[in-house]
């Protein structure tokens, strides 16, 4: 009787332990989808953010060009109009057509929010060995208003040359004059501005 009893209860451990035992497969196997799921969805997210990332670099490369185009435009009519009120006022000098050329595009900086940071971590392993990681973060915006990139400074383009189409410009003194105007506004060599006769 007393060998049944100690039977029966080996028995129910047993079965109690296979019980245990599948349960714990169950839970892993759950536990290992989740993960597996989890890591799915960090992985959608973090491409979600590059891409985002992307577009937000492409948005503000196209508004720079946008601000860089508007810039050069203004600042060449601007001296181009300048100018041809200044020479059509020269006497001598009638109609007047000014046109402008540059090197190089002008260079916009805009103002960026800058975010650093710095860990330092030491580790010393058992055999007395010291290994220093020093990890630095840098992390760069652009900053906005109103949907606008705000500008710390805009370097103006290099005037390249300046051609002018002037009445009265067959004179040699009103052509003398017509280069030395332009030479003290713009700062060209004398060789880089061509002055010719309008029809």
């Amino acid at each position: 009787m007393f060998k049944d009893k100690i039977g029966n209860l080996k028995n129910s451990l047993i079965k109690s332990e296979k019980k245990d035992n599948k349960k714990n497969i169950e839970n892993l196997v759950v536990l290992a989808i989740l993960l597996i799921i989890t890591i799915i969805a960090i992985n959608y997210i973090w491409k979600g953010d590059n891409k985002k990332n992307q577009s937000s670099s492409n948005k503000i490369l196209a508004q720079t060009n946008i601000i860089e185009e508007r810039a050069i435009e203004d600042t060449s009519n601007d001296l181009e109009q300048k100018l041809k009120k200044i020479l059509s006022n020269i006497n001598g000098v009638g109609e007047v057509e000014v046109l402008i050329t540059y090197s190089q595009t002008s260079v916009i900086n805009p103002i960026y929010n800058e975010d650093l940071g710095e860990s330092v971590t030491e580790e010393e392993d058992t055999n007395g060995g010291k290994r220093t990681i020093s990890t630095t973060n840098s992390k760069k915006e652009v900053v906005y208003s109103d949907n606008t990139i705000i500008t710390q400074s805009v370097t103006s383009p290099q005037i390249q040359g300046a051609v002018i189409i002037a009445k009265g410009a067959g004179d040699v003194n009103v052509k003398s004059n017509i280069i030395q105007a332009v030479e003290a506004a713009t700062g060209l060599s004398t060789y880089k501005i061509q002055v010719f006769e309008m029809n």
